[in-house]
């Protein structure tokens, strides 16, 4: 959420709730809903980092409220975090730790964690499809991340079906 929030930060100031409202109309409702509480506790950490500056805002009829902007400490680490590459190989998958695991423990059969592996596949790209058909159709950010997580379930279903393939020989 670090990040993120400096992203949006790195267009004007702001304050919290306006950036909980900013990523959810930017990601739509496929990404999961910030909790506002968690922008706040989030907000102010990067302002005890340096960061981030928050400032006082008076309000005639409502409570003061804080905006934030980037220091320049934030916008070098923005600099620094699009510069870096995304590099999370799934070779850590607790999927497949149960799947190697499971003949060990005579506690579970491989074929059916694989079958209710790909249930719940089947079962989150079905949802993925109707978030994407109730999507505001200008929304492309979110039309590409539902895309990008149908892709990756299609990706472990055809990972899954090797298994099976694979596994079945075995025996």
């Amino acid at each position: 959420m670090r990040l993120p929030l400096l992203a949006l930060l790195a267009r004007g100031p702001a304050h919290g709730y306006e950036l909980k409202q900013d990523l959810e109309q930017l990601l739509g409702a496929a990404y999961p809903q910030p909790n506002v509480g968690q922008i706040y506790v989030t907000l102010g950490r990067l302002e005890k980092t340096g960061l981030i500056e928050g400032e006082a805002i008076e309000q005639s009829s409502r409570p003061n409220k804080k905006v934030y902007h980037l220091t320049e400490a934030g916008h070098e680490a923005l600099r620094s975090w699009f510069e870096e590459t995304a590099d999370e190989p799934r070779v850590r998958d607790e999927f497949f730790m149960k799947l190697a695991l499971a003949p060990q423990t005579g506690l579970a059969d491989q074929i059916s964690l694989i079958n209710r592996q790909r249930r719940q596949y089947l079962n989150t790209m079905r949802q993925l499809s109707k978030l994407a058909a109730a999507e505001d159709r200008d929304n492309r950010i979110s039309h590409l991340l539902i895309e990008g997580a149908m892709l990756h379930l299609q990706a472990d279903l055809d990972w899954l079906e090797r298994c099976q393939e694979e596994l079945e020989e075995l025996q």
